[in-house]
């Protein structure tokens, strides 16, 4: 085992949690890497790589049995309802996401767990907060559920270090676009469905508009992020609340534009929904120069390469 704390990860199935099981059980061992799963049923990949468990996060008891019999030393707690889900059913969301992570960090304390990483949003920013390269410190008054939880749990995690010693660290995560996992309910999913549908059918019809640019990050950055953040020396991580972190910033009309490369006929409608209303809400841009000062945060992808490497992938997987 090489001396490897073992990991559990929450929301093993979902978006960024089925991405990340698997990089760090490429990083430390499959063993040493547990997937946590609810109801949806975990990949091929997930299940055969290595261990996977069933649990109720929203029993603190089934939790700690989960912990224990694991021998469990870090948790990644991504279990989450996101922000588009979030506004159909607010009181689940609340529910989903304040529960597990009280039930996280309580465990984390009872066990002297080493670490807990848990994943905050650009969602904890509103109308009033300044939308170009928003600030680290700045007016967090959320219009969403998915932002009144995430700003919550920052709190929270600040309290659980603060009073308790719980070593939690954070990032605020932008809209992050993945080549293997579908997006799972969010404001910011555009930016991957429209990959599908130009490689496809050459045609997309999204759900914001042209000129709504939004702070966004690729995948592999999002998972090097995560655990960059969780190997860093305790004195590097001066914040306990959330980190500000982002890759890239760009308007969908940007995208498309970018892809035209690829696929030169895509045609695009723009028919905005109720997801609009969160994204106007949220930063065009960030200021992450806190993270990268701290802990040395440095993404690799820019929108063109992000793009390129996007195609790349889906385009032999979606041929006929």
């Amino acid at each position: 085992m090489g001396g490897v704390s073992s990991i559990l990860v929450t929301g093993a199935t979902g978006q960024i949690g089925s991405e990340l099981t698997l990089a760090l059980r490429r990083r430390y061992g499959g063993e040493n890497v547990v997937a946590a799963i609810h109801s949806r049923p975990p990949s091929e990949q997930i299940q055969r790589t290595g261990p996977v468990v069933k649990v109720d996060l929203s029993s603190e008891e089934d939790l700690t049995r989960v912990l224990t019999e694991g021998d469990i030393r870090q948790v990644y707690h991504l279990a989450a309802v996101l922000s588009g889900i979030g506004e159909r059913d607010p009181q689940l969301a609340w529910r989903t996401n304040m529960g597990s992570l009280l039930n996280v960090l309580e465990a984390a304390r009872k066990l002297d767990l080493e670490k807990v990483f848990w994943p905050s949003s650009i969602g904890v920013f509103g109308p009033t907060t300044p939308r170009e390269r928003t600030p680290q410190d700045t007016v967090m008054l959320p219009t969403s559920m998915y932002g009144v939880s995430k700003v919550a749990g920052e709190l929270l995690c600040n309290y659980y270090f603060t009073k308790y010693g719980v070593d939690v660290r954070s990032v605020r995560y932008p809209g992050i676009i993945s080549s293997e996992t579908l997006p799972g309910g969010g404001t910011t999913d555009y930016a991957v469905e429209i990959f599908y549908e130009a490689l496809t059918k050459g045609r997309y019809t999204c759900f914001l508009r042209e000129d709504a640019r939004l702070p966004m990050m690729y995948m592999p950055d999002c998972l090097d992020c995560a655990m960059h953040l969780m190997e860093a020396p305790m004195a590097k991580v001066k914040r306990r609340d959330a980190y500000n972190v982002t890759a890239m910033s760009f308007a969908p009309a940007e995208l498309v534009q970018e892809l035209r490369r690829y696929v030169p006929e895509l045609k695009v409608d723009y028919v905005p929904d109720q997801r609009q209303a969160i994204a106007d809400s949220w930063p065009m841009s960030l200021d992450d120069s806190e993270a990268r000062k701290d802990w040395g945060w440095s993404p690799k992808f820019d929108l063109p390469t992000m793009v390129k490497d996007m195609v790349d992938r889906l385009r032999p997987r979606l041929r006929k």
